[in-house]
């Protein structure tokens, strides 16, 4: 099929396949597709997402504009570009290795799945600062972390006890994938003050990380890890962009 992003029928195509992997996850590459038509179905699902989540975009802009307090805060610490390259760069590396890179088993992989989401934990919702703040919880925050990685990774590389985590993700793939989903996007409500109206908003505020997940997930699972990691920085280049225009944020 030449030039599938400009017809209809490939969108079509793209939802099935997608909503069937929701209906239905399994740890499987699609070896069948060459990486030419990985780069599509991934541009594709970019651009089915953006269509998908214009009604939470139109919501946002006028009916409910909840503040992000951090995209206010990295505004506020540094330069476009440096903005550009921690929020459109390493933040995305950063949770692609927390939330998505174990979902295909291997004790390195979960190690630092394990490592980066610690980190994640302990900066968000224990010390309640930012990723990129050194502070005085900074040397705890980083050795945690790398002590838990470290110690997964000898737990796990066990040879008896890696095969039975093997079979466990083959197993229990549908849980382990739905569970990075919701994680994912209910980790970002730190971006919103916790007031009543955004605990009661929460789906909504929390719906385009959800999707995120669920396209992020299937392309790292289908794909690999690359992809994702590609689409979600991506994401967040544009929309970064798109605020130093004044237009509405999609971060």
């Amino acid at each position: 099929m030449k030039y599938p992003l400009i017809k209809p029928r490939y969108y079509i195509s793209l939802f099935k396949e997608i909503l069937g992997f929701i209906k239905n996850p399994k740890n499987e590459e699609q070896i069948e597709k060459s990486t030419k038509f990985k780069i599509y179905d991934t541009i594709g699902l970019f651009l089915f997402k953006m269509i998908c989540l214009l009604p939470v975009v139109l919501f946002f802009a006028f009916v409910y504009d909840p503040e992000n307090v951090q995209t206010e805060s990295m505004s506020e610490r540094f330069t476009p570009l440096v903005l550009l390259l921690v929020g459109g760069i390493i933040l995305p590396f950063f949770e692609e290795v927390a939330f998505r890179l174990s979902l295909k088993f291997k004790p390195l992989f979960l190690a630092l799945s394990s490592g980066t989401f610690c980190y994640y934990v302990l900066t968000k919702f224990v010390y309640h600062t930012n990723m990129s703040v050194v502070d005085e919880s900074f040397l705890v925050r980083i050795i945690i972390p790398i002590s838990l990685g470290t110690l997964v990774f000898l737990i796990v590389n066990h040879t008896s006890l890696k095969i039975k985590l093997a079979q466990f993700w083959q197993k229990r793939f549908q849980v382990i994938y739905y569970s990075s989903c919701i994680i994912f996007a209910f980790v970002h409500i730190s971006k919103y003050e916790l007031n009543l109206t955004n605990i009661l908003l929460l789906p909504i505020l929390t719906l385009p990380q959800l999707m995120s997940a669920i396209i992020y997930g299937y392309t790292r699972v289908s794909f690999g890890f690359q992809y994702p990691l590609l689409f979600h920085m991506s994401n967040n280049l544009i929309a970064i962009s798109l605020s130093f225009l004044s237009m509405t944020d999609l971060i």
